[in-house]
């Protein structure tokens, strides 16, 4: 054994099988032969009771005192009681975001998340973060791309905050599952955009025109009991669109829906006589058990977006969305002089900030009490001039 030289790594010849020629300078550090004639420096040390060999680099890309020096670097590190062979293995084996986002999406939304919730994850992942972050290790995510993806989504503030609500929860388990750190999600410290909650209500005039047209559309034959059943339920309960789509002949009992599986947990939803007149008018199909059929055998309908598109333009209703039926449910009950609890009860909230956009329009009804009340007090204070009058008679 002599000190590696660039004279002796030149003069080391290929053989049948791969061999070593050691450093007599820096323990472990060597180079190794194969038959194919490369020629890559490495460095020998044991850790943890074990033999590792750490790969330095390549001759011709490195001089041999440059791989003296980083074999000498490595080995300073495994002094420290660090072990970079298995640090770069792991590396290695650590995933690309591409390959964390399949699995996130097999292993943890297809098991735990609703259908809507595993859409909106697969949307963001095919369209937002496999196309920018797919090729880096999950490792290598800094705080920066993630805040760079954030930022040029900028113009559509909703989606950007889907997308970094998705990459969260995707480097929480990445932690979970031990490609990453614990504590260093990259996601940390990123605000969201704010968002600016569209508020679309029906007035009377307008639900008015959006019932005449789902009537005359289901006497012309333009759409189907269903459909027109299926709308006039949102309106009337102020369900979401798949609590009403999915619903089962099954889960009305006692004059309640008795949804086992809402967005927010079970619910009990009272069935107004308005309610059921609706529902009493729906066809049972044989062998189907949903109440809002489609054309496919035992299955509900699966596209009311569709026909929604036809039935708002005929109604002269071109900006109003499917939810927000559910919006003008919760505006006319607070319009009633229900609290904002008791209208969260009946949407199926499950937190009160949720309920609170609808605010103004308590504030409003409260208004109009208390103008009520002040108009009622105040003709009592005129009272004892009118009585003092008819005392004079």
């Amino acid at each position: 054994m002599s000190k590696l030289t660039k004279r002796i790594v030149d003069a080391a010849r290929p053989e049948d099988e791969e061999y070593f020629v050691w450093d007599s300078e820096l323990k472990g550090f060597g180079l190794r032969v194969y038959p194919s004639g490369r020629k890559i420096f490495v460095l020998q040390y044991r850790s943890g009771g074990r033999t590792r060999r750490l790969k330095v680099g390549p001759y011709g890309a490195l001089t041999v005192e440059e791989a003296r020096d980083l074999a000498r670097q490595n080995r300073g590190d495994v002094a420290k009681g660090a072990d970079p062979s298995a640090e770069r293995s792991n590396e290695r084996r650590t995933p690309t975001v591409a390959e964390l986002c399949e699995k996130f999406l097999t292993d943890h939304a297809a098991i735990r998340c609703k259908l809507t919730t595993q859409r909106e994850y697969k949307q963001c992942c095919k369209n937002h973060i496999i196309p920018r972050l797919g090729p880096m290790r999950v490792t290598d995510v800094l705080r920066a791309d993630i805040a760079n993806l954030h930022q040029s989504l900028h113009t559509t503030p909703y989606q950007a905050n889907r997308v970094l609500a998705a990459l969260s929860k995707m480097f929480n388990l990445a932690e979970l599952w031990g490609y990453r750190e614990e504590g260093k999600n990259p996601t940390r410290h990123i605000p969201k955009y704010k968002e600016v909650k569209r508020e679309r209500f029906l007035s009377a005039e307008e639900i008015a025109k959006l019932w005449a047209t789902l009537d005359s559309g289901v006497e012309n034959g333009s759409e189907s009991i269903f459909v027109a059943s299926a709308f006039k339920l949102l309106l009337l309960t102020g369900c979401r669109l798949s609590e009403i789509r999915l619903l089962k002949w099954a889960y009305l009992q006692d004059g309640t829906m008795l949804l086992p599986d809402s967005k927010t947990g079970p619910r009990r939803i009272p069935i107004s006589p308005a309610c059921r007149k609706i529902i009493d008018s729906i066809p049972t199909l044989p062998d189907n058990p949903y109440v809002i059929c489609g054309d496919v055998a035992g299955k509900p309908n699966t596209d009311l977006q569709k026909p929604w598109r036809r039935i708002r333009k005929a109604a002269g209703l071109s900006d109003v969305r499917i939810h927000d039926l559910r919006h003008t449910y919760a505006s006319w009950s607070i319009a009633a002089g229900h609290s904002l609890f008791l209208t969260g009860r009946l949407l199926g909230h499950t937190q009160a900030e949720t309920t609170n956009r609808y605010a103004h329009l308590a504030d409003s009804t409260q208004r109009e009490a208390a103008e009520t009340v002040d108009d009622l007090i105040m003709s009592f204070v005129e009272l004892p001039s009118t009585v003092t009058a008819q005392m004079v008679h």
